[in-house]
């Protein structure tokens, strides 16, 4: 009878959680709705059976509590049960548990919420979501205002649908671009892109200013960086992407270094961005996966390739090879046509086949081996040659350095990943 008391007591707590719960249950009848009617929405997919879904639950609630208290509307926690509604799990493409999304204004951002997994974490998180996206100055302040590549629009009042649409832009792509806005009465709508400190805009939006999906689209291709910077904070969002790294290891005042590279990129990789991320980081944060590579702080700038698999030095000498026509692209499909680690383990491909002379074969020689033409050079005798299966262990045993950033993908201290069903 007290085991029986005991399971009503549960039951009934868990009945009163969901009366009196702060976080939405998902599903497709009301999905929209939540997304029009707030600014700002993280969302939990989970699966009950899930050991790290069951630990975020309370946590989760009590996030919700907190937020609900500070924020009485524009922002919502919700949560998504991923086996009760699999259409919306299979729209997200969730494959792991539990996945944080965050929605601004009904857009799903790239990044999901990785920060730590606490109220008062998820409270600070949505404090700085809520911050001002869109900053208005005056127009003489404009090259004191930017200070990375900014979005500015120039309006004649605040009040109008093309300002809104651009408000709304910012509010989505504000953690790749900074967006100020300058309101001169009278003055046409106008939209440019402006590089670090320079008054002068470098494209021009020349579409409809009240289309928001249209004005995305033109941010969006201006503000997310051909080349991006790896970080502790970053760094599992860009592994999960599942793309090699093309990555640019420099000082961090190295801007030179930095420049040459993503020039070379855009000169000859564009049309294989979507098969390889390209990378850089602070040589000096990320010198672990230097000392990978047999390289430390003193060698910087250091190029290379990590598959996730294995890494791959591009070259000692990055500024003189790295500008070398064809070098670069080369480098990265040689990764994709499996050439770098065949390479490691096997030496250079032949480029070509030397004319040997044709002979019959001894019975020392073996049959695949061919008699040396007239005009080659003297060999080495027998015992100074090194053994073959000496040397094929020896690859076996080292091969290629290890991936390093493999290590910052998703884990399994953290998430439990589609098919792996936890009954815990």
């Amino acid at each position: 009878m007290a085991w029986i008391s005991v399971c009503r007591l549960l039951i009934a707590a868990a009945l009163l959680q969901t009366v009196f719960s702060n976080v939405v249950d998902l599903n497709d009848h009301n999905f929209e709705a939540t997304m029009t009617n707030n600014k700002l929405v993280i969302i939990n997919f989970y699966a009950n059976w899930c050991r790290f879904s069951q630990m975020l639950t309370p946590v989760f609630e009590e996030a919700a509590r907190k937020i609900a208290e500070e924020f009485k509307e524009g922002v919502a926690l919700g949560r998504v049960d991923c086996e009760g509604q699999l259409g919306l799990a299979q729209r997200f493409s969730i494959n792991k548990y539990p996945t944080l999304k965050v929605f601004r204004n009904g857009q799903a951002l790239k990044k999901e919420y990785r920060g730590q997994r606490s109220p008062e974490a998820f409270l600070e998180y949505v404090r700085g979501e809520l911050s001002p996206s869109l900053k208005n100055i005056e127009e003489h302040e404009l090259s004191e205002s930017i200070s990375k590549r900014s979005i500015v629009g120039y309006f004649p009042h605040t009040n109008g649908a093309e300002y809104a649409a651009f408000d709304k832009a910012a509010s989505v792509q504000k953690d790749d671009c900074q967006f100020l806005s300058i309101v001169r009465d009278g003055a046409p709508v106008a939209i440019g892109v402006h590089s670090e400190r320079s008054v002068v805009a470098e494209h021009t939006y020349d579409g409809d200013h009240s289309d928001h999906g249209s004005i995305m689209s033109f941010v969006t291709d201006r503000c997310v960086p051909l080349v991006r910077e790896i970080t502790f904070a970053n760094a599992e969002g860009l592994t999960e992407e599942g793309l090699p790294f093309l990555i640019l290891f420099h000082q961090p005042d190295d801007s030179h270094a930095l420049q040459v590279f993503e020039d070379q990129v855009r000169k000859e990789l564009l049309p294989l961005r979507n098969t390889v991320n390209f990378i850089h980081a602070d040589g000096e944060q990320f010198s672990h996966p230097l000392h990978h590579l047999g390289k430390s702080k003193q060698d910087l700038p250091v190029l290379a390739i990590d598959s996730f698999r294995h890494m791959y030095l591009f070259s000692s000498n990055f500024h003189e090879d790295v500008r070398k026509p064809g070098k670069l692209k080369q480098f990265v499909e040689d990764l994709h046509s499996g050439k770098l680690h065949r390479e490691f383990h096997y030496g250079p491909d032949p480029t070509e086949h030397p004319q040997v002379e044709q002979a019959a074969p001894s019975i020392d020689q073996g049959p695949d081996v061919p008699h040396l033409a007239k005009s080659d050079p003297p060999q080495p005798s027998p015992s100074s040659v090194p053994d073959l299966e000496d040397l094929g262990r020896e690859h076996q045993f080292r091969g290629p350095p290890k991936s390093a950033f493999a290590k910052l993908a998703p884990g399994k201290n953290r998430y439990t990943f589609a098919g792996q069903h936890d009954e815990l």
